[in-house]
């Protein structure tokens, strides 16, 4: 059996692997020469006004890669590996009627299935973590810069996040198979169900998966936010969920209204008692964040494999 799914899926894993190659190949030349820009640009050590122009030169490198690597291809292999090789792997056999063949020569179905998801299982997920380790290799340097590693787009296309969501789309695909029995509706489940998760928890769900940090902020006579009671800054790199304005009274507001002719206009001392509260993940969270998340995926992927089984024994040859 095991050699069986291997011959069903060597054509597709060949164009994928195939082109992964080609992907590596183009990373790997491109990403030394970004990380080398980053080490003579100086930006590590940068202070002053002529930083803003130093990293804005350097965030511009190669706007097409970085667009291809982080937004297309890592944003785009998880869903397609679950539509193109997870959806039809049990659909088309009971769609086709060519199971049966199998059940009738001692190959249980439970081994049946089990073949399958392991040679396409795999090769699915380690296509997609390849593929995360060059992109978050060759992003190092610009995701220094940025400091925004919580950011939707970024953080589901680095480290472990991206396997996990590889995971989830192979076990919706194969459950969609095994229930809808016809190719093309688990093709268009996958990619629906995939989708409406994914934007669901980018947006919905991971801003609750821990409970967030709170700074309450002063204006200082620069008019720039300054944390009460000596406390430290917010570490660059959080991730900045509300922030609210706060006039003296305790009131929330989007304005500092200041009457004409106030002589605190000279002083700027009528931005007394206004206050920011922010609300916020601190950047030390970020790899719990990917853990949880990845595990998360991970855990209904397997949930979605074990109802697979289930309603597979359900089935009437």
């Amino acid at each position: 059996m095991i050699w069986l799914s291997w011959r069903q899926l060597r054509a597709s894993a060949a164009v994928t692997y195939g082109a992964l190659a080609v992907v590596a190949v183009v990373v790997a030349i491109t990403g030394l020469q970004l990380h080398r820009a980053y080490a003579a640009s100086g930006i590590a050590g940068c202070t002053g006004d002529a930083c803003e122009s130093i990293i804005n030169a350097f965030l511009a490198r190669d706007p097409f890669l970085q667009t291809l690597l982080s937004n297309v291809l890592l944003l785009l292999l998880p869903a397609l590996t679950g539509i193109f090789w997870a959806a039809p792997l049990v659909a088309r056999e009971l769609e086709s009627g060519t199971f049966r063949l199998a059940w009738t020569q001692s190959v249980p179905r439970s081994r049946w299935l089990t073949a399958k998801l392991a040679v396409v299982g795999l090769a699915s997920l380690l296509a997609t973590g390849v593929l995360a380790v060059l992109v978050t290799w060759w992003y190092a340097p610009i995701d220094r810069v940025n400091g925004n590693g919580f950011s939707p787009a970024v953080f589901g296309a680095r480290d472990l996040a991206p396997v996990g969501y590889a995971a989830f789309a192979f076990g919706l695909g194969v459950v969609a198979g095994v229930v809808t029995r016809r190719t093309l509706t688990a093709m268009a489940v996958t990619l629906v169900g995939y989708v409406a998760v994914r934007l669901s928890f980018a947006f919905w769900i991971r801003p609750r998966l821990l409970a967030p940090l709170t700074s309450v902020a002063s204006l200082d006579d620069l008019g720039e936010p300054k944390l009460l009671g000596g406390g430290p800054r917010v570490a660059a790199g959080r991730w900045v969920i509300s922030e609210t304005l706060t006039d003296p009274s305790g009131a929330v507001t989007d304005t500092i209204r200041v009457a004409q002719g106030d002589p605190c206009m000279a002083t700027r001392s009528c931005l007394s008692g206004y206050h920011v509260t922010t609300v916020y993940q601190p950047a030390d969270r970020y790899w719990l964040f990917q853990w949880l998340e990845t595990g998360i995926f991970v855990g209904l992927a397997l949930a979605l494999i074990g109802i697979a089984y289930w309603w597979l024994r359900r089935l009437v040859s």
